[in-house]
């Protein structure tokens, strides 16, 4: 039997967990020295109140876990005899993969018939999210995992990812961003636009003045890349910015119709960490990234 294993960081909640059967990998965030696992230290995410902290002030970190939480997530279905697939967020943006391989290597030993497949979304939050739950769909309908990883040595770059953040001071702090304009946080209403290359990196891609031409910017890289988007969901990501999102969402009714699948999601908070309140951002199925 396989499987499923996805991570907090891809914006997947104990609900969508359910639905597909999959074990969810807890990525934990710090505030103030107090570190927080979603979903194991709290049941339901209250993202007003975790973003209004960081509107005022705080400055969360985030950090790996350790090679021991990965056997103690891994080990019990290897010992079952079932095999695992694991769709996680980038191994570009962190260490944290280090471990996972030193637990594995460890579990390899112990479990030699065991069968370990991973895929990388290059990817955080939405895009991850995405990708995941089009794997959930493929194992829901009993495909092969030769099948699923064949599938994504392509698709997994044909999910695209653009954003836009309100204080690139949680960029910085995070250390996450490349291509960041040193003055660009000085000017005030200037939002940069980010997005998730095929390294698996977050890349500056540029700024606009004001929401309005952000959300333009946003509309014109899915018109200009968007690859069958009606046959793939479009997700909506943000950080405490609800009106942001309803506002995207009949923009995109509009130009693809009211039977776009859209979904909305709230990310997560060690995601939202990186980027901070205010940020918006949409997902879906391009040519390219």
């Amino acid at each position: 039997m396989l499987k499923l294993f996805t991570d907090t960081d891809c914006d997947v909640t104990p609900e969508i967990a359910r639905e597909y059967d999959c074990s969810l990998i807890s990525m934990p965030y710090s505030i103030d020295g107090k570190t927080t696992y979603p979903y194991v230290d709290f049941d339901k995410f209250d993202g007003h109140a975790f973003y209004d902290l960081l509107r005022n002030g705080a400055l969360p970190n985030t950090s790996a876990i350790s090679r021991e939480k990965y056997i103690e997530a891994f080990e019990p279905v290897f010992k079952n005899g079932d095999d695992i697939l694991y769709v996680h967020f980038s191994r570009a943006m962190t260490a944290t993969f280090d471990a996972m391989d030193q637990a594995l290597a460890e579990l390899g030993e112990k479990y030699p018939e065991r069968k370990f497949y991973e895929i990388d979304t290059k990817g955080i939050t939405i895009v991850s999210l995405n990708i995941m739950l089009e794997v959930g769909d493929m194992i829901k309908a009993g495909r092969p995992v030769e099948e699923i990883l064949e599938w994504a040595k392509t698709e997994v770059d044909k999910f695209a990812i653009y954003f836009f953040a309100d204080d690139l001071k949680f960029f910085r702090h995070s250390g996450r961003v490349s291509g960041l304009a040193a003055t660009m946080g000085t000017l005030l209403g200037v939002r940069p636009i980010i997005h998730m290359n095929t390294e698996g990196k977050m890349v500056s891609v540029g700024s606009e003045r004001g929401r309005a031409r952000a959300i333009a910017r946003l509309m014109k890289y899915v018109e200009d890349l968007g690859e069958d988007i009606k046959s793939h969901r479009v997700i909506i990501g943000n950080t405490d910015s609800p009106e942001i999102v309803e506002e995207i969402e009949g923009l995109l009714r509009a130009k693809y119709g009211d039977d776009l699948s859209i979904i909305k999601v709230l990310v997560n908070p060690t995601a939202g960490s990186h980027c901070g309140p205010n940020g918006v951002g949409i997902c879906f199925h391009a040519k390219h990234r």
